[in-house]
């Protein structure tokens, strides 16, 4: 859920399912996406993934993780950082992004969480998927 500090910059805290592994980012995400391809379908047992993309220097990473390295399908190498004790990825970081950090929205557990304004990979949306028409829809 997100918090306020002192200097009213809004500070969300992505975790784990257990809890050991936590993400505070602060500020508002710099990129929100719903993700159709088949690798973020099969990472989140869903029909589509949906992260947001912080800079790296407003991100804090606390308790352990491991790391599975992957070939995204447009060829990019991305890691997903999971907890080893529960198994739930709270952060990705992306080879042509390393100033960025990934987290999948649903680890921040925020029913307020800004909507995505993009929808990717979309030759790989399941049909019964609906989403909005004024967001981007990317093929």
């Amino acid at each position: 859920m997100p918090v306020t500090d002192s200097g009213s910059a809004v500070e969300r805290l992505a975790t784990c399912s257990c809890g050991q592994l936590q993400l505070r980012a602060s500020g508002e995400p710099v990129r929100i996406s719903v993700c159709h391809c088949l690798a973020c379908q099969r990472r989140t047992g869903s029909v589509f993934g949906v992260q947001a993309r912080f800079p790296l220097d407003r991100v804090s990473v606390h308790g352990y993780s491991k790391a599975y390295l992957r070939i995204a399908d447009s060829g990019n190498q991305l890691t997903g950082h999971f907890c080893p004790e529960c198994g739930a990825t709270v952060y990705l970081t992306l080879d042509i992004e390393p100033d960025l950090v990934g987290v999948p929205v649903g680890a921040f557990a925020d029913p307020c969480f800004p909507p995505p304004p993009a929808s990717i990979y979309e030759q790989h949306r399941h049909p019964w998927v609906g989403l909005p028409e004024d967001i981007e829809h990317w093929r």
